[in-house]
């Protein structure tokens, strides 16, 4: 599994999260709208999920081989 850096430059105005952030909502119904929110939440907990997988990684590596500067 690949290390994450902690990069604070800009993700690509083309990715999900951007898409998602711009879409108009004033189409969807008041139902569709609480299964929107329900996906976005699950997919903040494999985000998180993933990204504590990755910080354990990142940590162990670090024990192993010291802190990369």
């Amino acid at each position: 599994m690949p290390v994450m850096d902690d990069d604070a430059s800009p993700r690509p105005r083309g990715d999900a999260a951007s898409l998602l952030a711009t879409e108009d909502l004033g189409p969807y119904s008041q139902d569709e709208l609480k299964a929107r929110i329900a996906l976005l939440e699950a997919e903040i907990v494999r985000v998180e999920k993933h990204r504590l997988s990755a910080a354990a990684h990142r940590d162990a590596a670090e024990a192993l081989f010291g802190r990369k500067d």
